[in-house]
């Protein structure tokens, strides 16, 4: 990694990467498990981070509704996180949105299913 700029730009140097090494570094103090952090650890995670953010949004915006209007939204990143096996994991951080009346309702449906099971089952 020698020649690499890390920091600050310097004149004429691309950076590495551009997320902020220092806001990564809490991130990853915050671990209990974590006692030092090498400064090349540091960095890889950094352009790792990078390049999936970068990999989740092309994956959402070519498979979402966004080709249309030219904007990435939640909706088609939760929707890619739906139907990407690659991604599933991400579905608890990004739910589909839904309103609270559809959910009040689906409450609603479930405890009359179990009622019903439950009254079968007697």
């Amino acid at each position: 990694m020698a020649g690499v700029s890390v920091g600050k730009e310097k004149v004429g140097e691309a950076r590495l990467v551009s997320l902020p090494l220092s806001r990564i570094r809490v991130i990853m103090k915050s671990s209990p498990e974590v006692s030092s952090i090498n400064q090349e650890a540091l960095v890889l995670t950094a352009k790792a981070t990078e390049l999936f953010v970068q990999h989740l949004a092309i994956c959402s915006y070519g498979h979402g509704g966004a080709q249309d209007k030219k904007a990435l939204t939640y909706g088609d990143l939760a929707s890619i996180t739906q139907q990407s096996d690659a991604l599933q994991f991400l579905t608890d951080i990004l739910p589909k949105k839904i309103l609270a009346s559809k959910y009040l309702k689906m409450l609603k449906e479930r405890r009359e299913e179990e009622d019903s099971d439950a009254e079968a089952g007697s």
